[in-house]
């Protein structure tokens, strides 16, 4: 199955596309999207506690787009270090954050100055001093190599162009012993050059 984009593809407009639709979720959370988003949402569909939801910043919370719940697979020691990759307003980091508790660090990375904006708000609302937020490409991460203990995802990995990449770039900053904890979408079958082509199907 292929894992890299086609050669034809614009990389950089998909990637502005990208950045344009999650920057107006965050401009309006309550917006007209195809997709899903709210703590709502997250605690009816993907498993989170809603009560713990509610106590976080709304800030955070309601641009919540992720597709799944990378908290259910594994606990968090406290004092280690998590990385998310494609953060967003940084509930995912907020949640982390509780978990590995002030010995911890978390390090959101994101390519959006407006969802980057929510989450360093959020951060600061919630008093989680050791949850910090980077702007970053995630194929190219302001990481140490052999630093981080737990690299979270929700729902950002498909929509990486070069997903090989993407992985050495995780294996990278992964501690010997550490792990990857991700909730994505996947399709079950090879598709066309023309659908993987397509800038609308990968952001609409």
């Amino acid at each position: 199955m292929a894992i890299a984009c086609p050669a034809g593809l614009d990389v950089a407009r998909l990637k502005q596309e990208v950045r344009q639709t999650y920057a107006s979720v965050a401009r309006d959370p309550e917006g007209n999207f195809h997709f899903h988003r709210g703590p709502e949402y997250a605690a009816r569909l993907l498993g989170y506690d809603l009560a713990e939801l509610q106590s976080l910043p709304r800030i955070a919370t309601a641009p919540f787009a992720g597709v799944g719940n990378p908290f259910l697979m594994d606990s968090f020691t406290p004092g280690g270090v998590v990385v998310d990759i494609g953060s967003g307003a940084g509930m995912d980091c907020l949640l982390a954050g509780r978990r590995v508790g002030p010995a911890g660090t978390v390090v959101g990375v994101d390519m959006t100055d407006e969802m980057l904006e929510r989450a360093r708000a959020g951060a600061n609302e919630a008093g989680l001093h050791h949850v910090r937020f980077e702007k970053a490409d995630i194929n190219s991460l302001p990481i140490d190599s052999g630093s981080v203990d737990v690299v979270i995802s929700n729902g950002v990995i498909n929509l990486a162009t070069d997903k090989a990449s993407l992985f050495t770039e995780l294996y990278r900053v992964v501690k010997p012993g550490g792990r990857m904890q991700f909730a994505d979408i996947i399709v079950g079958m090879e598709l066309s050059e023309g659908v993987r082509n397509d800038i609308d199907l990968w952001t609409g």
